[in-house]
């Protein structure tokens, strides 16, 4: 039996490459409601915006490069939870996206269908918001 030493990291981002930064920052920024934490420009041939998610020090983070930055293919089941333990503002920000264009889809696995509302950003990603009413911590 292998002995795992877990290691406590301070923040953790996850980022990911896209050609459509003014509609994602749309998205995520007026659609979504994310804080901007960070953003760059022309560093090495990349531009970037982050954002954290409230409470925690996890930020999302999107890139372009000058060169083209295409997305890869996410599938139907890569998903970006969030929960959201206020009902109507889940609703709220739901209806939000919708205005904007973007439609709520049909959720690949069943289990999320009646968790919550999926809709997917500009790059195809899909995110959930779930809400948290009744989930035990």
């Amino acid at each position: 039996m292998m002995d795992f030493t877990y290691f406590h990291a301070m923040q953790i981002r996850m980022a990911r490459p896209t050609d459509r930064m003014n509609e994602i920052i749309n998205f995520y920024e007026k659609g979504l409601g994310l804080k901007r934490v960070a953003e760059f420009q022309d560093h090495e041939d990349y531009d970037g915006v982050m954002y954290g998610l409230p409470g925690t020090e996890v930020h999302l983070e999107f890139t372009s490069h000058v060169s083209g930055s295409p997305c890869p293919d996410p599938g139907r089941d890569q998903l970006l939870v969030f929960y959201i333990p206020d009902p109507v503002q889940l609703d709220q920000t739901a209806d939000r996206l919708v205005e904007m264009g973007y439609q709520q889809v049909e959720p690949e696995n069943p289990y999320w269908k009646d968790k919550g509302v999926t809709i997917e950003d500009p790059d195809k990603w899909r995110i959930v918001l779930m809400n948290t009413e009744g989930l035990s911590e």
